[in-house]
């Protein structure tokens, strides 16, 4: 059998710790500057990463010329893994 958990309507048998002050909270006008420095630094970094793409030039070059000589390694079974897994990943973000 479960026993109860309560203290069998005793409130004797509470203690409580005594209550202490704590510091003031910050100003009102502190914490809106503070959110609106990281909100522009946000606005910055995004714009800094939207102004060009997060392209490997030189990787791209070496793959370009890979396959226009004929030996980039090219393995059908890895690019169907790949495109089964997106899909995959696709169905578990679309809306019920």
């Amino acid at each position: 059998m479960v026993e109860s958990v309560s203290n069998g309507g005793k409130v004797s048998d509470l203690s409580l710790a005594p209550v202490t002050r704590v510091a003031s909270a910050a100003p009102v006008k502190q914490v809106a500057s503070k959110a609106t420095e990281a909100a522009a630094e946000t606005s910055s970094t995004a714009k800094a990463m939207a102004a060009s793409a997060p392209v490997d030039a030189d990787r791209v070059r070496l793959i370009k010329a890979a396959v226009e000589s004929g030996t980039f390694p090219i393995s059908p079974a890895t690019i169907a893994d790949r495109l089964i897994a997106l899909r995959y990943e696709w169905m578990s973000n679309d809306p019920a």
